[in-house]
């Protein structure tokens, strides 16, 4: 919480400190926009901080040191709308786009911050792991909408496989963190503990370090968060075929709708994934909703196990 903090002009950090010191672990975003109250969510619910409204000077301040004082740092954070700093949280960002020839370059006079804490759940897929496990790991896709806790949970994955849980001996894992959430890396180091077998290529595109990961560090498991486009589809078969099991996450809500996502057809219709995790979102992330194979196939859950 500290990282987040520090972002802050002195008299909105102490506003924010006060308002989340016994509710931290509660805590899910931090929502700044320019002349008007600065919004806190939790689980369940929103807190404004009415007497606490940002101005100029203040998104400023807030943006220096998102950037270390170097906007020239950030172009491609600006170019994608987003950046991550220490500890995994991720800063989305919005204001003024600035386009060349049709195409976004940066986003210029940043109003908007949506600050999303990180949070690792030591020990939250524990009851998971036999459902992705029969003498070897399943190819399993984890889906859910935005802020179902899909990234927490391939976290606490990672950190069982390569560490080993029950019976079953740690593998070499290797993470391509493109947005370092995961593993939340400073530096090249991870700042979540990602387990004792496991290698990071951090901040580095998926497609393009999928490969890398490979042919560098010879992992076992492949683990990558939020796949989606055509490239990233075409290296993890790439990848697939050079026998790593995946381990991955994507945004979405049923197994329909992932089908009907042409980017995604040849994963399906190559019968890639024997697990399907989907997650929900009620009062807080982390309901883990059905187990399925890819065909539809429901696994059946024993009662209670993922509360």
């Amino acid at each position: 919480m500290e990282e987040i903090l520090q972002l802050f002009p002195e008299s909105i950090r102490k506003m924010i400190d006060n308002q989340t010191l016994h509710r931290r672990h509660l805590l899910q975003e931090i929502r700044v926009r320019m002349f008007h109250p600065i919004e806190l969510i939790f689980d369940g619910h929103a807190v404004w901080l009415d007497k606490t409204v940002p101005d100029r000077r203040d998104t400023m301040h807030i943006l220096n040191r998102i950037s270390e004082f170097s906007l020239y740092r950030m172009e491609d954070e600006l170019r994608e709308g987003y950046v991550t700093i220490e500890g995994g949280h991720r800063i989305g960002l919005a204001g003024k786009v600035n386009t060349v020839n049709g195409s976004v370059k940066a986003i210029q006079h940043i109003a908007f911050f949506n600050i999303r804490i990180a949070k690792q759940r030591i020990g939250c897929a524990s009851k998971l792991m036999p459902y992705l496990h029969q003498k070897s790991y399943f190819n399993t896709l984890i889906a859910g909408p935005p802020q179902s806790g899909k990234t927490t949970l391939i976290r606490d994955v990672v950190r069982l496989i390569s560490s080993g849980w029950g019976h079953t001996a740690a593998q070499k894992v290797g993470i391509v963190d493109e947005r370092s959430e995961i593993a939340g890396s400073k530096k090249g180091v991870p700042q979540h503990d990602v387990g004792r077998r496991t290698d990071v290529m951090d901040a580095c595109p998926k497609a393009e370090g999928m490969m890398m990961m490979i042919r560098s560090m010879s992992p076992e498991i492949l683990a990558v968060d939020e796949i989606g486009s055509k490239a990233d589809v075409n290296a993890l078969m790439e990848a697939i075929n050079t026998g790593v099991t995946i381990i991955c996450t994507i945004h979405g809500k049923d197994l329909q709708e992932l089908k009907q996502r042409p980017s995604l057809q040849v994963l399906f219709q190559a019968n890639i994934f024997q697990r399907i995790v989907f997650m929900d979102r009620h009062q807080k992330p982390g309901n883990i909703r059905r187990i399925c194979t890819q065909n539809g196939e429901t696994i059946p859950m024993k009662t209670g196990v993922f509360k």
